[in-house]
C-alpha cells in the first residue's frame, strides 16, 4: 500500500530518489494559492507535525560566472550571495530570474526541488543542514515536500555543504 502512495506523489524528485534507491518520506500539506511565501507556508504546516523550521529547506537558484547553481538553505535564513559565490569558487553570484529558474529546473517557483531537475546543476547545501537526521526539501510541487537524510540529499544532487545562509533580517 505504501508503494502505491509514493506513486500518487510521483514527481521528477521522487522518481530520482527511487531510481537512486535513496529512502525518503513524502509530506503533503494544503497549499493556499494566494500564499506566495512558500517557505513560510511549508514551515507553518510542517511545524504542526513536529518538524523544526530550521530543518525545512528552500531551494534558490543563482547565476554565477560559470552558470546557474542551486542553493539549499533553511527557510528561516537568507542566502548570502557572497558566501554562495565563495562556495562555488566564483567571483559573484546573483539571484536567478524566476522564469529562468523554472525553465532550467522544470519546476514552478514555490515547488522547485533540488532533486530531479532537468539537468544536474552545481548544488550547495547550507552546512547547518548537515547535522539533523532528516531535512525537508520541496518534492517538486507546491504543498508537497520530501523528508530525507542530509547524506541522501547530497548524494542525489552531488551537493557540497558550505556556510551559505545568514539569519533572516526582521523588518
Amino acid at each position: 500500500m505504501a508503494k502505491k502512495d509514493h506513486h500518487a506523489h510521483a514527481t521528477p524528485a521522487t522518481l530520482a530518489l527511487e531510481k537512486a534507491g535513496l529512502p525518503f518520506e513524502p509530506l503533503s500539506f494544503e497549499h493556499d494559492p494566494a500564499n506566495h511565501h512558500f517557505g513560510q507556508e511549508a514551515a507553518a504546516a510542517l511545524k504542526a507535525r513536529g518538524i523544526s523550521p530550521d530543518h525545512i529547506a528552500k531551494t534558490l537558484l543563482v547565476e554565477t560566472d560559470s552558470g546557474i547553481a542551486v542553493a539549499v538553505l533553511p527557510v528561516t535564513h537568507q542566502l548570502s550571495l557572497k558566501a554562495m559565490a565563495a562556495a562555488l569558487r566564483s567571483k559573484r553570484a546573483t539571484m536567478c530570474d524566476p522564469a529562468v529558474a523554472e525553465r532550467v529546473t522544470g519546476y514552478v517557483v514555490g515547488g522547485i526541488s533540488p532533486l530531479g531537475q532537468k539537468k544536474r546543476l552545481p548544488t550547495v547545501v547550507d552546512s547547518s543542514l548537515e547535522g539533523p537526521p532528516a531535512v525537508v526539501v520541496s518534492g517538486g510541487r507546491r504543498g508537497f515536500d520530501i523528508s530525507l537524510s542530509p547524506r541522501a540529499l547530497a548524494r542525489a544532487t552531488g551537493a557540497v555543504f558550505a556556510p551559505i545562509a545568514r539569519q533572516e533580517q526582521r523588518r
